[in-house]
């Protein structure tokens, strides 16, 4: 049976330092030095960022899923998130240049829960939903476990993160929706046979909800759980402006809004109840009559 830990972490404050831009296709990776962030960090956990400067309307955050983290030392800790260009707080960013500041709170929400060693592993990312399977796939690794990865998106130029994939593991399988690179189809497609494959006792996921939801179908069919990181719009980071909420089942049966921000990211697919999201269904604790 595969046995799940959750680290304790600590989110800190920082201004860091713009280190490096990259961009890849649609999307830009932001390397930034802030080594509180960077120490505390685990995979699957986020950074608010700050948008539009010290006098600028935009009050909430933006949050990103962190790629990687160097650790501090002969050199300040620096972390990296990926973002794409979506409203005008993203736009701002987009503006931004290296040497410029970022006003950063992190690493927020629950990690990904890691499995005993050895445990074989399936990892599905949807567009630059991978950023954050990366970080797992070399804990995963470093734990003895074998690690197949599904990177898929609509189109070759919102592909993320293959050539570090295939750096860490080797082989990967791509998927674009209109043939443009790797095979043709969904993200979803080739799961059910690398599960089969690997013999696999937990899938990994982070992109589009329609696609996590796929997944732990897929995962629901093969009797194993499939961890999903959400990407529900995060506006403040921490809990406040509840604009992430999501009708989850708890371990007791009672189905309640939980937030992103702070209940996850990351849940167990099984229990979020899909078709209700963007809903409050009627037999919601606090809804009408409960």
């Amino acid at each position: 049976m595969t046995e799940l830990a959750t680290p304790q972490y600590k989110p800190v404050q920082e201004t860091g330092e713009i280190f490096d831009l990259t961009r890849f296709g649609e999307y830009l990776q932001f390397t930034v030095v802030a080594p509180g962030i960077a120490e505390a960090y685990r995979p699957g956990q986020f950074v608010a960022v700050a948008v539009g400067g010290a006098d600028t309307s935009m009050l909430l955050r933006r949050s990103f899923a962190l790629y990687g983290v160097k650790p501090g030392g002969d050199y300040a800790g620096t972390i990296q998130f990926v973002i794409a260009a979506k409203g005008k707080g993203t736009r701002w960013l987009f503006d931004r240049r290296p040497g410029d500041s970022l006003d950063l709170v992190g690493p927020l929400g629950v990690p990904f829960p890691v499995p005993r060693n050895g445990t074989p592993a399936v990892l599905v990312g949807g567009g630059y939903g991978t950023a954050p399977l990366l970080p797992m796939a070399e804990l995963l690794i470093a734990a003895d476990s074998e690690v197949e990865m599904i990177i898929g998106a609509a189109t070759a130029d919102r592909l993320f993160g293959q050539l570090p994939a295939k750096r860490l593991l080797g082989k990967i399988t791509v998927t674009t929706d209109d043939g443009s690179a790797g095979q043709r189809g969904w993200v979803t497609d080739p799961l059910p046979s690398a599960i089969e494959r690997l013999g696999a006792e937990i899938v990994y996921a982070c992109g589009p909800m329609g696609m996590l939801r796929a997944v732990g179908e897929v995962a629901k069919a093969h009797a194993i759980p499939a961890q999903v990181a959400v990407e529900e719009s995060m506006a403040c980071g921490i809990g406040v402006c509840m604009t992430c909420v999501l009708p989850v089942r708890g371990s007791d049966g009672v189905s309640r809004f939980v937030r992103s921000c702070v209940e996850g990211p990351v849940f167990d697919a099984g229990r979020i109840r899909w078709a209700d999201v963007g809903s409050v269904p009627a037999d919601l604790f606090g809804a009408d009559g409960n």
